[in-house]
């Protein structure tokens, strides 16, 4: 199926503007990129609460955004954004977060991990890891009770929610009621079906998730670690219900795919749809793209589900 038509309008209006392909920037360059689509997604919702305070991590504070919905919360979820782990931060993250709090009911934590390269593997998913032990201690405070917890990403993120599940496992908590994988970066193979179809070197390109790796794990064979590469893990069984999401035109979509069905065959309650017409991005791009809203009611769909 062919991208859809506000999809392609989208990276016309981006072509116009004469920018330079991902893999060409320096990272402060490609920063630059999301804040301009953080303009085209314009301020959140209201919300009950918003707090700016840290956690502490094992190299000093991880900031994190707590949204706190009106009424009484029913579920903690621990949100890492996308990015390759290079660019992205909660500022970028806040409308998503304060819309996935209201629709769900939820006290959203966003994340703000460190980044590469002046941060590289394993430096994100450290920080990931101390924010949910912070978050899971403070399931009152954040909360108001003793709530189920979530575990939440998109690209990047996805990958760090997959691998903080993994970690709560083997370390026999916190307890993560359900994680939430959307298009996850899960393995380091760069030369796939999917990272090499040419329909797919879009806003994501197989040479900008090149570019993303050898930035933040530039040591190849770090980047078969568990904890670089979920989907390497030698042991699934017992991780939380998951959903994953994938697009049509997304290098990452045979990754993310492979990680479900790893998933299930491990016994893992899993739900995971691809989106037609969808590349890379659409779930973040709130009031961007109309595929933004299929996958987000997909999710909570989900969630309704493991929050109940």
């Amino acid at each position: 199926m062919a991208l859809d038509d506000a999809t392609s309008a989208l990276l016309g209006q981006m072509a116009e503007t004469g920018m330079k392909p991902l893999h060409e920037m320096t990272p402060d360059e490609a920063r630059g990129l999301g804040g301009m689509l953080r303009e085209m997604y314009g301020p959140g919702p209201g919300v009950g609460r918003v707090e700016d305070t840290v956690a502490p991590g094992p190299n000093g504070d991880v900031p994190v955004r707590v949204i706190v919905p009106e009424g009484t919360p029913r579920g903690l979820i621990v949100y890492y954004h996308g990015g390759g782990w290079v660019i992205g931060n909660i500022e970028e993250t806040d409308h998503l977060g304060r819309k996935m709090a209201n629709l769900t009911r939820c006290t959203v934590v966003l994340v703000d991990y460190r980044l590469a390269p002046e941060h590289r593997y394993p430096a994100a998913s450290e920080d990931s890891w101390a924010a949910l032990q912070w978050a899971a201690a403070r399931k009152i405070e954040l909360a108001g009770g003793d709530v189920p917890l979530v575990v939440a990403g998109d690209s990047a993120g996805g990958n760090l929610a997959a691998i903080v599940a993994q970690r709560a496992k083997v370390s026999g908590g916190p307890a993560v009621t359900a994680q939430v994988l959307v298009y996850p970066v899960t393995d380091a193979d760069l030369d796939n079906a999917s990272y090499t179809d040419p329909e797919n070197q879009l806003l994501l390109s197989r040479e900008s998730m090149v570019w993303f790796w050898d930035h933040y794990a530039p040591d190849p064979d770090t980047r078969t670690n568990a904890d670089a590469s979920p989907i390497r893990s030698g042991d699934l069984s017992g991780l939380p219900p998951a959903v994953v999401l994938t697009a049509e035109h997304d290098p990452l979509r045979d990754e993310g795919e492979a990680y479900a069905e790893k998933l299930r065959a491990a016994g893992v309650d899993v739900e995971s749809r691809r989106f037609p017409g969808q590349m890379h991005g659409f779930f973040t791009m709130v009031g961007v793209l109309p595929g933004h809203d299929a996958g987000l009611s997909y999710v909570v769909e989900f969630l309704e589900k493991h929050l109940s």
